[in-house]
């Protein structure tokens, strides 16, 4: 290596107040570790949304919609910044239950034993009461989920999340809502595992009175087949793993791989985990292109994306 001729580490200096966008162009030379590749990733990001022939997947678990990280996820959506989500059921749970009760900041050390007597679930250090998650859904939901299943039985997830999106958009703040978003900007939404939340136990609830109602998955998978196919270039920012992760890669796989990739995550990669698996191991199914550009970066979401959004939309 001729590292005589790499860029030299700079210090940071963090006096002037820099914005993002400075200290994003500080970490690209100056920076080390993580520093180094959050400001890669910048890079590649803004590379994807600003080439007209990239189509960009936007994938991540439910989690994070219990967060204010929500706001960063719809606004990529708002702006019309993605072209495409994959997800998992809790997303639809947390969009929706947020547009009528709030969730409370608590901490990750609280009495789990006294949260459960008071009815209150925690998610990490977010506090969702029952009132505002399994209750409030289903007295709002099963009505409606039993209105649609008068008109057709046959649901794919992408038809169901534009169904949600657009009944989010009779309400007062639905400005706030993801799925609202998607549904006016015809973003597609897929959730390969529906049943995995309390919006899908809310269909299997209104299907013990209805039992024509059936999610027809592989419709989804023949619209995910056409997405890819018809993309000049496909890129993906995939935050953490699981399903969500891993439909996306998928499907990339039958068009010869992702070309641009960013991927977020905490999980280590020695337990051979799909979330933990770097961008790199996709090459060698062909899940991403050998001459592809990407970046792995390890560390909280929360932290990570407010970043990279914040750098991005001031490039844009």
């Amino acid at each position: 290596m001729d590292y005589e001729n790499l860029p030299e580490v700079f210090d940071l200096d963090v006096t002037q107040n820099p914005t993002v966008a400075d200290l994003m162009r500080m970490w690209k030379d100056g920076g080390g570790f993580t520093a180094k590749k959050l400001a890669t990733a910048g890079d590649l990001l803004h590379r994807m949304v600003v080439d007209d022939e990239q189509k960009v997947i936007l994938s991540f678990p439910a989690c994070i919609m219990a967060t204010g990280t929500r706001g960063v996820l719809r606004d990529l959506v708002k702006h019309k910044l993605v072209d495409a989500i994959i997800t998992t059921c809790g997303t639809l749970d947390h969009d929706l239950a947020r547009l009528w009760e709030p969730y409370y900041a608590g901490r990750f050390d609280l009495d789990d034993r006294e949260l459960h007597q008071h009815g209150v679930n925690r998610l990490g250090n977010v506090l969702v009461p029952n009132s505002s998650y399994g209750e409030i859904l289903e007295h709002k939901l099963r009505p409606r989920l039993a209105a649609w299943a008068e008109e057709t039985t046959d649901w794919s997830t992408r038809d169901l999340c534009r169904k949600l999106g657009e009944w989010a958009g009779e309400e007062e703040n639905r400005e706030e809502s993801l799925l609202y978003w998607a549904a006016k900007n015809d973003i597609p939404v897929f959730v390969p595992g529906p049943t995995d939340g309390s919006v899908g136990a809310q269909v299997w609830m209104t299907y013990q009175n209805n039992r024509k109602i059936r999610f027809d998955l592989l419709r989804d998978e023949q619209d995910l087949d056409e997405l890819v196919h018809s993309a000049p270039k496909l890129g993906s920012l995939m935050i953490g793993g699981g399903i969500s992760k891993h439909h996306v890669i998928w499907w990339s796989q039958f068009r010869d791989g992702l070309d641009t990739v960013v991927y977020l995550t905490t999980a280590p990669e020695h337990d051979g985990s799909l979330s933990g698996a770097r961008v790199r191991e996709a090459v060698s199914w062909g899940k991403v292109k050998e001459d592809a550009a990407w970046q792995t970066v390890e560390g909280d979401a929360t932290v990570l994306l407010p970043l990279l959004a914040a750098d991005l939309f001031g490039r844009l």
